[in-house]
């Protein structure tokens, strides 16, 4: 548990303390913002499409020589990015620092999961999301201080230290099973999957950057969706393919993941809507914000090994229906946010989305693993990571254009407002209208969780049943 709780920590602690130095990379390297920011595009690009790949080798393979090569790769990256000479060096140093990234990241839950029997399963895997709480939330205060004191290579720097106790963990703690049977890597499976995230995702940055429906922009899409397509053929048509398809027909492994989807792609989308509420219609200073944002992932970190608990002991489903309830009341406490709005109200209202997705996350992914077969762990904790990736990256895109959209309507539109107030009365109308969106997608997930826990009870009483 702990070479796996070093190994999420790193990784996430370094994928939120690259924020605070871009505007300190800007001036550095007397680059633009456009430019800059592929510094983090390179790093998220890169993890996402190879998270699944890693998995699929670490089941043929076996986990710890890949996931302690993972910890080599990431700190040798670290050492590389802090002496870039140009920034285009160091996007590609911080491409080699995701390659190990997705090494450690793809197989922690995994690794897990075989250690732990199933009555503590949920409280590892809680434990493990409190780390990645734990690294959100203290990443861009390390970095700011790093910054103010030395300079900005050493956010990369402090990882050497970290990631060479992390190496001597894994070697000296994590076992090292040996998968049974000679296994083949899908290549074309891989290719063709690498193609259809890497369109999808640019297509989604150049999305926000410019329009999602900017020639460009459809045309990611369209071979997005046909290289995906390929791909589904291919696992079909294969021996060996990067994942069975027939993990999907259990129903509530594939209701698990529906579900997962959802709340990452309202909570990234809630949570970058956010800055601009605070900043621009209740006037606080960036500090301010980024404690205030602080909410969510400390509720998170602190409930997610209690969820974990309670739903070894009482069921995964039951616990996870539970955080979407708590979800969907902060949901709908934040659709009523006004120009008003004290700090004690904020966080009142705030509170019990960090809440909710720390009780929903540590049984839903103990579901998932739990489903899973012991030699598909490796490829099933990529897609845990993938889709986690993927619904925060669309989740980021949709709602920030509905926002934007909204507040054009409203801007248009014959409502009283005028004034130095204008502005921000449209924003928070937008704002209004966006997160009741968020609602209903979070009543889905319910609805749907509802009914995996439906299926789940029948399943238990039909066995029950079963004359032995």
């Amino acid at each position: 548990m702990a070479a796996v709780a070093m190994g999420i920590f790193l990784a996430t602690i370094d994928s939120s303390i690259i924020n605070v130095a871009l505007p300190t990379l800007v001036r550095q390297y007397k680059t633009d913002f456009a430019t800059v920011q592929w510094v983090i595009l390179a790093y998220l690009l890169t993890l996402a499409t190879l998270l699944l790949s890693v998995g699929r080798l670490a089941d043929m393979r076996g986990k710890k020589p890949i996931y302690g090569t993972g910890f080599f790769v990431f700190t040798a990256g670290s050492i590389l990015c802090g002496f870039a000479p140009t920034i285009y060096w160091l996007i590609f140093f911080r491409i080699v620092q995701a390659v190990g990234a997705t090494m450690i990241l793809a197989l922690g839950m995994a690794i897990v999961t075989e250690a732990f029997p199933a009555s503590e399963r949920g409280k590892a895997l809680g434990f493990t999301g409190s780390m990645v709480s734990i690294g959100i939330v203290i990443g861009p205060t390390i970095g700011g201080i790093i910054i103010d004191a030395l300079s900005w290579n050493w956010i990369f720097f402090v990882n050497i230290p970290v990631g060479i106790i992390g190496i001597w963990m894994v070697v000296k703690f994590v076992p090292n099973l040996k998968p049974i049977g000679k296994q083949r890597f899908d290549v074309p499976g891989a290719v063709f999957l690498f193609i259809s995230l890497l369109s999808l995702l640019i297509g989604l940055t150049l999305g926000q950057q410019q329009s999602f429906i900017e020639f460009r922009v459809l045309i990611l899409f369209f071979i997005s969706i046909i290289f995906f397509g390929i791909f589904i053929w291919q696992e079909f048509h294969t021996d060996q393919p990067m994942i069975d398809l027939d993990l999907f027909k259990n129903k509530i492994f594939s209701i698990s993941l529906a579900t997962g989807f959802l709340t990452f792609f309202t909570i990234a989308g809630t949570i970058i809507l956010m800055p601009f509420y605070l900043e621009n219609n209740l006037g606080y200073g960036t500090r301010q914000v980024g404690l205030m944002l602080a909410v969510v992932p400390i509720a998170m970190g602190v409930v997610s090994p209690i969820s974990g608990s309670l739903s070894d002991r009482f069921g995964s489903r039951v616990i996870a229906v539970l955080g979407l309830i708590i979800l969907l009341v902060g949901y709908y406490a934040i659709s009523q946010l006004k120009l008003t709005t004290t700090m004690l109200e904020y966080i009142l209202r705030f509170l019990p989305i960090g809440l909710g997705m720390g009780v929903f996350q540590s049984p839903n992914n103990s579901t998932i693993m739990g489903h899973a077969p012991r030699n598909q762990l490796g490829v099933v904790s990529g897609m845990l990571a993938i889709n986690r990736t993927i619904g925060q990256t669309i989740g980021i895109a949709i709602l920030g254009a509905l926002w934007a959209s909204r507040i054009i309507f409203y801007s248009n539109s014959s409502i009283n407002a005028s004034g130095t107030n204008a502005v921000s009365i449209y924003q928070v109308l937008a704002l209004h209208d966006t997160f009741i969106i968020v609602f209903f997608i979070i009543l889905v997930a319910l609805v749907l969780s509802i009914w995996g826990l439906l299926i789940e009870r029948n399943l238990q009483t039909y066995k029950k049943n079963i004359p032995l």
